[in-house]
């Protein structure tokens, strides 16, 4: 289930939650953030290549880039047994902002981005069908739990892809982790 939590940045224990798409897409919509349900064209299974998972969302994935010119597609995929899980983990957990805007759509599994705009810190659980468009230098960080477990499809607008600015700031260390929202939810 999707769900997101809108918190004051200074009291991580204090979210207001949302579990409704139309709420949720609706708080999201406020923030200029793409939040949206894509079906593939075809079922798809765990062995499928990259070229595969894009043909199967290939109508989606061209309106996105007619509207956004988007330059490059990928699929990126995160499993309990990547040997650089942690390292990776870390480096999403840090907040930070790209000069291009950050699209996920994930095929599978799930993950938690975390925007902080204001005085307020979104927390968007993302799950399977779920897309997310995360405008450019929105300040942000992501949770991919202790042992990722998703398949996303990436968008860039720039040949660079992935481009991060840190910002120094801890505050991701203040909030609930993937691992403890997902397990809340049980």
């Amino acid at each position: 289930m999707s769900l997101l939590t809108i918190y004051p940045d200074n009291q991580p224990k204090q979210g207001t939650l949302y579990t409704d798409f139309a709420d949720i897409e609706r708080e999201l919509a406020a923030l200029d953030v793409k939040f949206e349900r894509w079906t593939a064209n075809r079922a798809l299974t765990a062995d499928d290549d990259q070229a595969t998972i894009i043909a199967a969302y290939q109508e989606s994935i061209d309106k996105l880039k007619q509207h956004y010119g988007f330059q490059s597609v990928d699929v990126i995929n995160l499993s309990p047994d990547h040997p650089q899980k942690a390292e990776f983990r870390q480096k999403f957990l840090a907040e930070h902002i790209h000069e291009d805007f950050e699209v996920r759509f994930f095929i599978d599994g799930c993950g938690l981005f975390y925007l902080h705009v204001g005085d307020k810190v979104y927390a968007v659980l993302c799950e399977k069908g779920d897309l997310i468009s995360v405008p450019a230098n929105t300040t942000h960080w992501f949770d991919m739990g202790e042992n990722p477990s998703f398949k996303c499809i990436r968008l860039f607008t720039t040949p660079e892809g992935w481009v991060a600015k840190f910002t120094g700031s801890e505050i991701a260390l203040s909030f609930p982790t993937l691992d403890k929202t997902v397990a809340g939810l049980k």
